[in-house]
């Protein structure tokens, strides 16, 4: 597995060796092992969320204020523009993103750590998304900031107004959302 530093350095975008042939592939999506060895620390995970989404939905920007969920993400089917904005008060990139495509055909996978806020926009029709969390949902403590925030400014690919729960379209705007500590 190769991984990818991103502007965000506590990003990484990982790649597995794909062994293909004319029956197909296969891959090996997770290691624990290397996975830690890659990061630098132990990291473990207790929830896997599998996700299934229409062409156009924007999803997030989510993140927990107590038990921070950190998340490695994979496309099995279809594509999205997947977003990680940095929301540690004492960070250096406080406020700023990185984007990343993810599809099934390019098989790379994000991590996004805990205290940092994600999101993503599904660039194809019937996009399914895996992703292992560190921590349990807990829905008391998730927040949600606006996917069009004019102060963290992201440049989603979209030709059109997204489709939005009801929870995405109450989020708040950055500077007045309830940020970790």
């Amino acid at each position: 597995m190769k991984s990818y530093k991103t502007k965000l350095p506590e990003v990484i975008i990982l790649e597995p060796d794909v062994f293909e042939d004319e029956r197909g592939f296969f891959l090996e999506s997770y290691n624990q092992e290397v996975f830690n060895k890659l990061l630098g620390k132990k990291i473990k995970f207790v929830q896997d969320n599998h996700s299934k989404s229409a062409k156009g939905v924007i999803r997030g920007l989510h993140y927990q204020k107590k038990n921070p969920q950190g998340k490695l993400i994979r496309v099995i089917q279809g594509g999205i523009f997947d977003v990680v904005v940095d929301i540690r008060k004492s960070s250096p990139n406080f406020g700023k993103w990185v984007g990343i495509k993810l599809t099934h055909r390019n098989k790379k996978q994000v991590w996004c750590p805990g205290n940092f806020a994600h999101g993503y926009y599904v660039l194809e029709e019937n996009t399914e998304v895996l992703y292992k969390t560190t921590d349990f949902y807990n829905p008391k403590e998730e927040r949600t900031i606006r996917w069009d925030d004019k102060d963290i400014s992201i440049d989603w690919p979209i030709g059109k107004a997204p489709l939005l729960s009801i929870k995405d379209k109450e989020a708040k705007a950055f500077k007045k959302t309830e940020l970790p500590e």
